[in-house]
């Protein structure tokens, strides 16, 4: 069991942490019941700060309330993947745009390197979806690192968090689709390397992360009651 012994703030984000990081890795699959006092004993605490916490986690669409069953882990819903991955090309792309001239060939480098992972992984005879998924979050942060928009930068990092939230794994869904990925990333950094215009390396970013919307969406079909 783990106890929490810190002040009721600390204690919220501990909890919140612990909930997220069990929603994120799977162990709580969508459709768990998030009960109060079952956490609170888990975690040494009263049901306030897990109470403040599910409602954190609610906000982000993590979690729903449902009358007479009360929290639970949600079920992903494919309006709000839409939305998050429509919201993430825009801010994304602009931050690489604006990033592309203060990237070093040490930054490139890594990048590329980053890449390499990555077809290694698409090429493998099993692919590991989460694996991808993480070395393509960091190619990424590697572009978009020296965007000197810190608003825009904080929506960026909301998207990603957004989608892990979701248990989001765009490429368990579309594993053929980690080959075209690695070879956007090769234009992508061609485009930089090269010194194109922020405009083309926007709109190539952009491009992207639509392609691997567009083909998660024609694999997840519609809920129909």
């Amino acid at each position: 069991m783990t106890t929490l012994s810190a002040p009721q703030a600390s204690k919220t984000q501990l909890a919140y942490d612990w909930l997220r990081e069990r929603i994120t890795t799977g162990e709580f699959n969508p459709g768990h019941r998030l009960v109060l006092g079952k956490i609170a004993t888990e975690l040494g605490c009263s049901t306030v700060p897990v109470r403040e916490a599910i409602r954190m986690l609610e906000a982000e669409g993590a979690v729903t309330f449902t009358h007479n069953v009360g929290a639970q882990v949600a079920i992903p819903d494919r309006t709000i993947y839409r939305d998050t991955m429509q919201t993430l090309s825009v801010v994304e792309a602009f931050a690489t745009a604006q990033s592309a001239p203060q990237l070093t060939a040490s930054d490139l480098a890594e990048a590329r390197a980053i890449n390499d992972q990555m077809r290694v992984l698409a090429n493998a005879s099993a692919l590991d979806p989460t694996e991808f998924t993480r070395l393509n979050r960091n190619f990424h942060e590697v572009l978009f690192q020296h965007c000197n928009n810190n608003h825009i930068a904080d929506l960026v990092q909301r998207g990603w968090h957004r989608l892990e939230t979701m248990r989001e794994s765009s490429f368990g869904f579309v594993p053929e689709r980690t080959r075209e990925s690695v070879t956007e990333h090769d234009e992508l950094l061609k485009l930089i390397e090269t010194g194109a215009p922020a405009a083309d390396i926007e709109a190539s970013a952009r491009a992207h992360r639509l392609n691997t919307m567009d083909a998660v969406l024609t694999r997840i079909q519609p809920h129909h009651d």
